[in-house]
């Protein structure tokens, strides 16, 4: 059975930092590119940030550019988002994700990944 288990998540001040982890298991992830997602309550699931199955390539949404690194270790079968200078508007339950393609592809679409994680919430107060 695959699971992808998402944690650190909590409540941080604005301009603080936070870094979440997913640890997998039933599935290799040394193959696969991984996400990051995350979800207001009434809004639609934003993509966040992707890595490739190395780590060696990475795409962030606009909106973490320059605040947020996704970083992985492959050797624990595990990834992370580091967050950082964090907001209020980054208030969220975030995901981690699987690619549904092995390769070294990276993806925004919720469509191109198939296994989801149970998500970790992150509040930011001001």
């Amino acid at each position: 059975q695959v699971q992808l288990v998402e944690s650190g998540g909590g409540l941080v001040q604005a301009g603080g930092s936070l870094r979440l982890s997913c640890a997998a298991s039933g599935v290799a992830l040394h193959s696969y590119s991984m996400g990051w997602f995350r979800q207001h309550p009434g809004k639609e699931r934003e993509f966040v940030a992707c890595a490739d199955w190395n780590g060696g390539s990475v795409l962030y949404a606009d909106s973490v550019k320059g605040r947020f690194t996704i970083f992985r270790d492959n050797a624990k079968n595990t990834v992370y988002l580091q967050m950082n200078s964090l907001k209020p508007e980054d208030t969220a339950v975030y995901y981690c994700a699987k690619s549904r393609l092995d390769g070294s592809g990276l993806y925004r679409a919720i469509g191109e990944y198939d296994y989801w994680g149970q998500g970790t919430p992150v509040t930011v107060s001001s």
